[in-house]
């Protein structure tokens, strides 16, 4: 072997022990062919099981929905390039659009605690509303093992900007699009929705882009600075916790972060109409009263819906899952039907 070789051997091999040591000190991580980390720990099929031994009295089974005959998928989309990172999204669509016709549009973001999880797990609830009528986008964005806090939001903000570039070649309407959220998902598709124009995670292509005319929260948390949310995502015995990973640090390090990225600071006037459903767990219910308190001052409709007996993940699972799909595709007809774009004065007044 040549000297060149020898070169390019030992730069492979130290960057394979490289990658070793790192899965090494992040159990549950694999790295993707462009070298970003992947935590796959969170997915339907353990979420599955740990509803199934948790809820023996239900006959619980992961929700599958098909499309219509004559709907649409496009898949792998690329709606951001960050260096050689290309971010996706999958849209569904009714596929009986007449020229011309423009349909109501929802980004939908997956949960898995800001770290793990990926865009497929919201496929089910994006075939049932694409079955209703919305075109409906299924997002990645970049999670904490990736990229800390908030290069996720800013990812999200520039989904709605590609949304809206593209509403022709998709036949959406741009000027009435919603966000729905899940878990850590539900708490950033928040934050998404009552911060348009916010500078901190403003991107090139998000610019009077990122407005949303309606927010759908399946069990976020809305503040992470309530004596509720610190109690479970600050704990002491978590080094760190999902939150304290996302932010770089715990409450008591980064307490700026940790209220920055609570959408109950930015609520109020000119916020969007707002559905929460509920699981039957108090902790991810965390700010949501003063919340709702906050847009009611305003006159802005919020619904709250709570599954008396549920997991967290019951969107993922029948029984639940039909009941929550009909009562979000209900709420974003109501919700859409008339829009208010709320200014970046209105948002900036509303925080405290």
């Amino acid at each position: 072997m040549n000297k060149s070789g020898q070169r390019g051997f030992r730069w492979m091999r130290s960057s394979v022990m490289t990658l070793a040591a790192l899965a090494l000190l992040q159990p549950g991580l694999t790295y993707s062919a462009v070298s970003f980390p992947v935590d796959n720990s969170y997915n339907v099929q353990s979420a599955f099981e740990k509803a199934r031994k948790q809820y023996p009295q239900f006959p619980v089974a992961i929700a599958r929905v098909e499309l219509a005959k004559g709907n649409l998928v496009e898949r792998d989309l690329v709606y951001r390039q960050v260096g050689e990172r290309a971010l996706h999204m999958d849209i569904f669509r009714p596929g009986s659009l007449g020229a011309g016709t423009k349909r109501p549009a929802v980004l939908l973001v997956h949960g898995g605690g800001w770290r793990s999880g990926n865009r497929h797990l919201q496929e089910p609830m994006a075939k049932y509303l694409a079955n209703r009528g919305f075109v409906s986008a299924t997002v990645e964005y970049r999670l904490s093992p990736e990229a800390r806090y908030p290069a996720g939001v800013q990812d999200l903000k520039a989904a709605l900007g590609w949304l809206r570039d593209n509403a022709g070649e998709y036949g959406i309407d741009p000027q009435r699009i919603a966000i729905l959220g899940a878990s850590s998902g539900a708490q950033m598709a928040t934050l998404v929705g009552v911060t348009p124009g916010l500078k901190v995670y403003e991107t090139s292509a998000s610019i009077s882009k990122d407005s949303v005319q309606a927010i759908v929260n399946l069990d976020g948390v809305v503040s992470f600075t309530t004596p509720m949310a610190l109690k479970y995502e600050n704990a002491p015995h978590k080094n760190p916790s999902a939150a304290g990973a996302w932010f770089g640090g715990r409450y008591e390090d980064v307490p700026e972060l940790w209220r920055e990225a609570s959408p109950l600071e930015y609520a109020g006037a000119g916020s969007p109409p707002t559905l929460f459903i509920n699981s039957s767990h108090p902790r991810f219910h965390a700010g949501r009263d003063q919340y709702i308190d906050r847009l009611a001052a305003h006159n802005v409709p919020t619904k709250v819906m709570t599954h008396d007996v549920s997991p967290h993940p019951f969107w993922l699972f029948q029984p639940w899952f039909d009941h929550t799909s009909h009562i979000v595709a209900d709420f974003l007809e109501t919700s859409l039907e008339a829009t208010l774009e709320p200014s970046l004065k209105q948002v900036k007044s509303n925080r405290k």
